[in-house]
């Protein structure tokens, strides 16, 4: 009976000290939020200018998402010719073409044959007349190769394209892709560019916040000197001021979450009017669950980051004399 009494007291102090510190970092967490709350202009300014730093990232990645899923969209244009040899029949280009459509990266195969282009051509290009005095059909049976969605970026393209290039019944595979080329080149100058300026709008943050809690430091100067020579750790006094910094975090994030949906909500509207002048039928999308949690959790980081380099700085400067 006893052994077991001596071997519950230690489990038993364990629970009580786990619960005694979960109940003070709980009175910190709500006490820094009342100081917050006693001054609600400063705490908005500040909670403000961490949003707004947050929201301008935040809204340049989103708009550099919807462009990739617009893009996407765009797989008619890297549409593949092939032009198969004069003297290819009608029937093997026929074969040929149900093979490609087997082939992984491909969508979808048209065939067109020499009496069919002949026929646009005449109709396109204004020389009917002319083509009429020809003894032969000059124009050969073409196949146009529709890659897949997940293969239309450059790279799978032009291997698709290589591979093609080794039928024998092919004389000449077309690929006119230089646009698009360009277009994910300046994707990926635009993503590095939002990459640089997160980096320093998140710098920017680190220094709003620490600035702020600077001040914080310095108001309360007296009580930190107080708190020294009764004893207090400094991981006791610097545990208000880090929930401080949480909480300027999930204003910030949450500020940049209103700021970059207010935005998509204005210009969806013209976007998809614009949209469907071109006939295509897109939609601008906003943040989802997923960026929503991670835009709050940088704010959260940051905030924390920021107090903790300002407290840890300013706090050892303060000693009582």
């Amino acid at each position: 009976m006893n052994s077991k009494t001596t071997s519950s007291r230690p489990e038993r102090h364990l629970t009580t000290g786990l619960r005694v510190y979960l109940l003070r970092h709980l009175q910190v967490f709500f006490y820094s939020l009342g100081q917050l709350s006693r001054s609600p202009f400063a705490t908005l300014m500040t909670a403000a200018v961490i949003g707004i730093a947050l929201a301008l990232p935040t809204g340049l990645h989103l708009m550099l998402k919807n462009a990739r899923q617009l893009s996407g969209g765009w797989d008619g244009a890297t549409q593949i010719s092939l032009f198969l040899k004069r003297t290819v029949q009608e029937e093997q280009a026929r074969r040929l073409a149900n093979q490609i459509r087997n082939l992984p990266g491909v969508a979808g195969v048209r065939f067109i044959s020499r009496r069919e282009a002949l026929n646009e051509f005449r109709r396109l290009s204004g020389f009917g007349d002319a083509l009429t005095a020809l003894e032969d059909n000059p124009l050969p049976s073409v196949l146009v190769i529709q890659p897949t969605l997940a293969a239309s970026d450059p790279g799978k393209t032009g291997r698709l394209l290589q591979r093609l290039r080794q039928y024998p019944a092919v004389d000449i595979a077309q690929l006119d892709m230089q646009w698009v080329k360009r277009l994910y080149a300046i994707m990926n100058i635009v993503q590095r560019g939002v990459l640089v300026l997160a980096i320093l709008l998140g710098i920017a943050v680190l220094l709003v916040i620490g600035n702020t809690i600077r001040l914080a430091i310095q108001n309360r100067r007296a009580e930190i000197v107080v708190m020294k020579l009764i004893g207090g750790t400094d991981g006791f006094i610097r545990r208000p001021f880090l929930y401080t910094g949480f909480w300027y975090g999930v204003f910030g994030g949450m500020i940049a979450y209103l700021l970059v949906t207010l935005s998509v909500s204005i210009l969806a509207g013209p976007i998809e009017k614009l949209a469907g002048l071109y006939q295509h039928h897109f939609r601008l999308t906003g943040l989802d669950a997923e960026a929503t949690l991670l835009l709050l959790l940088i704010g959260i980081l940051l905030g924390l980051g920021g107090s903790w380099l300002a407290v840890g700085r300013h706090l050892r400067e303060i000693e009582p004399a």
